[in-house]
């Protein structure tokens, strides 16, 4: 270890870094092209064989003709995943109608009547005392 200086040192954790940024992008980039819809199945199988027939040429290529589409499908794909997660969320809580234990035989959730009643205290409709007390009443 003494005849290797400290700057190759940081230039080989450098290309380390940047080799595996690389293939962090080359990953991201076969799962876009597998999940795009707007390609046909030709199409995805050219950007396969240009992304590992030639790999740094293609993965650039494909970030400059594509990369706004991929952006947006990651974001399509964040959006689907939170709507999923908040769906999961309602079941898990109880939806009116389904088993919920309702209010006053009413048939809403507990989930609702504490969402309303934090959205009158929001709005100064209540007050801090009347919200505990409500609150108290309808978790009692």
């Amino acid at each position: 270890m003494d005849n290797y200086p400290l700057l190759n040192i940081f230039w080989t954790m450098l290309e380390l870094f940047l080799w595996i940024l690389w293939f962090f992008l080359l990953f991201k980039i076969i799962t876009d092209i597998f999940r795009s819809h707007d390609m046909s199945g030709w199409a995805k199988a050219g950007w396969m064989i240009l992304v590992i027939l030639l790999p740094l040429i293609g993965v650039l290529v494909y970030v400059i003709v594509r990369g706004k589409g991929m952006g947006e499908r990651d974001v399509a794909q964040a959006q689907k995943a939170d709507a999923a997660f908040k769906a999961y969320i309602r079941d898990a809580a109880g939806t009116p109608g389904e088993g919920g234990t309702g209010a006053a035989g009413t048939g809403r959730s507990h989930v609702e009547d504490l969402a309303k009643l934090a959205a009158l205290k929001a709005d100064g409709s209540i007050s801090e005392d009347e919200y505990q007390k409500a609150k108290d009443k309808l978790l009692a």
